[in-house]
């Protein structure tokens, strides 16, 4: 078992466009529920909409890049709209089952035989990419960097969608410090305090489930242009799960939390999966073959969820005393 090798792979997915979309997204997430207590639990409808939004305007439409993910945008801020106006006077489970079911629903409706030859039904999009790597400005080759060793493309993508993870955590910071992110947590923390002020509520909870949605599709613009495929399959509740990991490791309240928190988390799933494959080509867990390994280090890795939730809900770089939600 190399362990070396183990660590290099965790560190070059720590970086991976991966673990970009899942902070992207838990970055929108962190506006939703760790700055404003809205319970969405269909994050993962947000990342496809954008996704979609922005491929579809590529193949069916024939727009230039630029244009198709403003279009993409477009389509999360109008989804956000149809979500929250009939369902952001809801609170706590009522509106977490509303937004699961309607992230199921947009991913089924995806896959319908009807709209097939605009959204490709199960099978998807594919090859549409082309405009977006034609903008590589690094010469081809590989670069090394100590342990991880980039082509060009690789390169290209990280650089990319890093930069569009600082620039959203810079924006998002400029935001929660200003009156109107002072108006969120006061939301957060009794939204019938801040009503009593005179503010609407309504219209503030709307105007963050934009923004966090905003930050979510971008990170499906950048995951389904790294793979130049969209799948219906991609968008299921596990993706959301998965960003509700990735903050809540973090820490829920913070900006920095879902950066930390997605490259701890995709770390830890990384060397988890090498070191029980090692194990068990050792020999030295019989009861266990490499199709169970997944299912095994996932288990682990909820149960030492369930733990930080249960003895440090604030999660890593959290505040104790911004775990309080009035939902």
């Amino acid at each position: 078992m190399d362990i070396l090798k183990i660590f290099t792979l965790a560190l070059g997915e720590m970086l991976s466009p991966t673990t970009i979309t899942f902070v992207l997204c838990a970055l929108g997430l962190a506006v939703h529920f760790g700055f404003t207590g809205l319970l969405n639990f269909g994050q993962a409808a947000f990342a496809a909409v954008g996704a979609y939004g922005m491929v579809i305007s590529i193949d069916t439409l024939k727009l230039p890049l630029f244009l198709a993910v403003l279009m993409g945008l477009l389509c999360s801020v109008i989804f956000a709209l149809i979500l929250g106006i009939p369902t952001l006077r809801l609170r706590a489970d009522y509106l977490a089952i509303v937004t699961i079911a309607t992230a199921e629903v947009f991913r089924y409706f995806m896959t319908t035989i009807g709209f097939s030859n605009v959204t490709g039904g199960s099978n998807g999009l594919s090859q549409f990419g082309s405009e977006f790597w034609a903008l590589n400005p690094i010469p081809e080759g590989n670069y090394n960097f100590g342990f991880v060793t980039y082509r060009a493309d690789q390169l290209y993508v990280l650089m990319v969608g890093w930069g569009a993870v600082i620039i959203g955590a810079l924006i998002l910071r400029l935001l929660m410090r200003s009156p109107w992110g002072r108006v969120l947590k006061g939301i957060r923390e009794d939204e019938d305090a801040v009503r009593s002020l005179g503010k609407n509520v309504f219209f503030y909870k709307l105007q963050a489930l934009i923004i966090g949605g905003v930050f979510a599709s971008i990170g499906g613009m950048i995951f389904v242009l790294n793979l130049s495929n969209v799948q219906p399959q991609v968008w299921t509740t596990n993706f959301t799960f998965t960003i509700w990991s990735v903050l809540l490791l973090g820490g829920a309240a913070t900006i920095l939390g879902p950066i930390a928190g997605g490259m701890i988390f995709i770390a830890v799933i990384s060397v988890t999966q090498g070191l029980m494959s090692g194990l068990v080509e050792l020999g030295l867990l019989p009861f266990l073959t490499q199709t169970d390994i997944a299912q095994i280090r996932l288990l682990l890795i909820g149960l030492s969820l369930m733990l930080l939730v249960i003895f440090r809900p604030q999660g890593l770089f959290g505040n104790k005393r911004e775990t309080q939600f009035n939902v």
